[in-house]
């Protein structure tokens, strides 16, 4: 079954301390190449474009496709136009559920085929040749090849999540820009954003109980992503308004409180765990705010409050039981699921986990988080129904179980109306 290419980039809105510097050096850094700039290298040797450079270049020439604006002035993102295609995000969800439904019925038969005959390193190579090479002529067809590879066979991970394919995937699947490590370093010698203060204030407690992010992922290479994407923000308030709008032409005022919001520090953390590098981390969770999840970076939240009023409505259409039960103990979306909401359950442990579901994440839609959490609430629920207090249970979900999550978000998928979906895919906007 063919799976098209989803169309879901949103609009965009709109003396330095030792923490910025430490414990890596400037020249420690500069020898942190993105994937970009080996992939520009790579071009310019003489070799096939690969995948991300074919990505592109077909935004220029086939704008129906990824519905993308021009280039816009690096590192701030531009917005593309208004009108996606839900009813065709919805088929890719659709033919995703499909998907994971054969391939879940297939899997006992062609356990014992794979050991024999290399279909796990086979797929690994394949996925490989992709990230390296480039599609051979097709790009929307190996995107939809990719996203299959991703939602059927997984991409190949150690015991701790690490796998050496997926933070290209990611930059990929999310169309994330080309960045330099340069852009990024300027970024950081500006030194202390107006959001400092509360930055430090919360990475020391980061995914402070998982031990696998502690031993890879530093405090300060925390701090220095989330100053530089504080100053990104920055700079994009700053322009002044458009000269065909009736505002003051004087610049805006930038407020610490709309330049780092809530939640940007849990979801940078997996970035930074699966990169190779912090301007890796840095681009992508820049990416994933402004063209994937606008509306969750308002100072107001506006996407994340409507995402708990869909998980309270999703959850009725697919477990009424259930979510009369919830409604009865005066259990709404907002008590118990805002950090997972918030943070595309990032905050839900262990890390390996989130980083399986984030791969299904990037590649259909970020919006169907909301289906995972309904997914999560479900795997829970003879606890819950059995529970005197429901809310002590919702308290903390338990240890998050990817794979079988997204099966059952998958499985969802048919079982919503329409309307509701369409407000499901826009409420990231």
């Amino acid at each position: 079954m063919a799976t098209h290419v989803p169309n879901l980039l949103p609009p965009a809105p709109t003396s330095t301390p030792a923490h910025l510097t430490s414990p890596r050096s400037t020249r420690t850094l500069r020898k942190l190449q993105s994937a970009h700039t080996l992939s520009s290298n790579y071009t310019a040797a003489g070799n096939a474009p690969s995948l991300i450079s074919q990505q592109r270049q077909l935004q220029h020439h086939k704008s129906a496709i990824f519905r993308d604006s021009g280039p816009p002035p690096a590192p701030v993102l531009a917005a593309p136009p208004q009108g996606q295609l839900r009813s065709r995000i919805r088929a890719d969800s659709e033919s995703a559920a499909a998907e994971m439904s054969i391939g879940a019925g297939a899997s006992k038969r062609t356990a014992m085929a794979k050991k024999i005959n290399g279909e796990d390193r086979n797929a690994k190579e394949e996925l490989e040749t992709l990230v390296r090479q480039g599609p051979k002529g097709d790009l929307s067809g190996s995107l939809a090849s990719l996203r299959r590879s991703v939602l059927l066979d997984g991409l190949v991970a150690d015991s701790d999540g690490m796998s050496q394919l997926r933070i290209y995937i990611w930059l990929i699947l999310l169309n994330a820009p080309p960045f330099r490590t340069d852009a990024y370093l300027s970024l950081i010698h500006r030194g202390a954003s107006p959001a400092y203060a509360k930055i430090r204030n919360d990475t020391f407690r980061t995914l402070a109980t998982d031990p696998l992010f502690k031993r890879r992922v530093s405090e300060a290479s925390l701090i220095r992503l989330l100053n530089a994407l504080a100053w990104t923000l920055h700079d994009a308030q700053s322009l002044p308004p458009p000269k065909h709008t009736s505002t003051p032409s004087s610049p805006l005022s930038p407020d610490p409180a709309s330049i780092y919001l809530q939640g940007m520090n849990v979801l940078s953390a997996p970035f930074l765990y699966a990169a190779r590098s912090e301007a890796e981390a840095y681009i992508l969770t820049h990416h994933l705010l402004a063209a994937h999840l606008p509306a969750y970076i308002h100072a107001t939240m506006p996407g994340v409050h409507r995402g708990l009023a869909l998980v309270d409505r999703l959850l009725a259409i697919i477990d009424p039981k259930l979510a009369a039960h919830l409604a009865a103990a005066s259990l709404a979306a907002n008590i118990y699921a805002f950090p997972s909401v918030l943070t595309l359950c990032a905050c839900t442990p262990p890390l390996p986990e989130v980083l399986y579901l984030w791969d299904f994440l990037f590649a259909y839609g970020v919006h169907l988080n909301i289906l995972a959490i309904v997914a999560q609430l479900v795997l829970m629920r003879e606890e819950i129904l059995g529970a005197e207090r429901p809310g002590g249970v919702l308290r903390g979900f338990p240890p998050l179980r990817a794979k079988r999550v997204v099966q059952l978000a998958v499985s969802f998928v048919g079982m919503v109306p329409q309307a509701v979906y369409e407000e499901l895919v826009a409420h990231v906007r």
